[in-house]
């Protein structure tokens, strides 16, 4: 009789060894080629102010809204998008100018700013975000809060050719 004891734990582990060993970058690559756009959401556009300028911070800041940007196909990450941020929050309406701004995704693809904290409106938490420079087709996004109390939300375009 053997001492090796044939487990679900070792079946597992060899089994995740023989698949990662397998996962050539060819491959992942190939699966990043079909990357869907992102589809505009219901209500993503509600109190949307065309033209927002690009802001440092949003009022008095707290509150972190961050994410990414990538080209739909391939998955390369975007720079230099403009991603439009609004909501209501402890300082305003999100129908109201001064809460509204925009930021700039850095080299990697990554935007993030900084707001005063999202309160609920309508009965949810939530933010509204927007692609609309032109080069991409329009995005609107209104990701909803896991909790009122939560400080930060994140929220990601994969953006399709105009």
């Amino acid at each position: 009789m053997s001492d090796y004891q044939f487990t679900r734990r070792r079946f597992l582990a060899s089994s995740g060894i023989v698949i990662a060993s397998t996962c050539s970058p060819q491959l992942l690559s190939a699966n990043a080629q079909n990357l869907a756009p992102t589809r505009s959401m219901r209500g993503g556009s509600n109190n949307y102010l065309a033209d927002a300028p690009i802001v440092e911070r949003i009022g008095g800041g707290g509150f972190w809204m961050t994410g990414t940007v990538k080209r739909a196909g391939d998955g390369a990450p975007l720079a230099g998008k403009r991603i439009q941020i609004w909501a209501h929050t402890t300082e305003g309406h999100e129908r109201d100018p001064h809460s509204h701004g925009a930021t700039l995704t850095d080299a990697n693809g990554e935007f993030r700013l900084e707001m005063p904290q999202i309160v609920p409106a309508f009965g949810q938490a939530h933010g509204h975000l927007a692609y609309d420079s032109g080069e991409y087709k329009t995005v609107f996004l209104r990701p909803v809060m896991p909790s009122a109390k939560d400080t930060s939300l994140s929220a990601h375009f994969v953006l399709q050719p105009a």
